[in-house]
């Protein structure tokens, strides 16, 4: 059976440049706004679009050393991207399956980040504390986003 978690996250960016910054270049802005989270992300199979395989590698502040994740869908003008994990993070720890929805919003005049986990559940574990944690990753890089974009007005435009 699978289950379902969503985290919500307001910003003051507009959706597309938050999308730019936090989505397309996640791999050298994440590591700069959420080091205690992750520390270092690359593609290590494909081109970057969809069908690669980006490792995401984590600092202090997670329970996991990297995660990998197949990119699904991605669509830069509507914002959204799709993933399901491959290998590493909670993967037979805390799911079995797992894939992240992420779509960035117009929201007055910033914007709604969402995060839509859909996951099945390793039988026998409370995935509450890990859905806890994931939750903070994601606030913290929207948040780190944000505030990097608020102090360099000029970047991802």
């Amino acid at each position: 059976m699978s289950s379902t978690m969503i985290s919500e996250v307001t910003t003051v960016i507009p959706a597309p440049r938050l999308f730019k910054a936090a989505i397309i270049d996640w791999h050298n802005l994440a590591p700069k706004v959420a080091a205690d989270k992750v520390v270092s992300a690359e593609t290590i199979e494909g081109d970057g679009g969809i069908g690669s395989v980006r490792q995401l590698n984590f600092g202090p502040a997670m329970p996991f050393s990297f995660e990998q994740r197949l990119l699904e869908f991605e669509d830069v003008e509507n914002c959204e991207i799709k993933s399901s994990v491959v290998a590493g993070g909670g993967l037979g720890v805390f799911f079995n399956t797992a894939t992240y929805h992420i779509k960035i919003e117009p929201s007055g005049t910033g914007s709604l980040a969402r995060m839509v986990l859909t996951f099945t559940p390793v039988p026998g574990t409370n995935s509450a504390e890990h859905e806890k944690l994931i939750k903070g990753a994601f606030f913290g890089v929207m948040k780190g986003c944000e505030a990097f974009l608020l102090t360099n007005p000029d970047a991802y435009n």
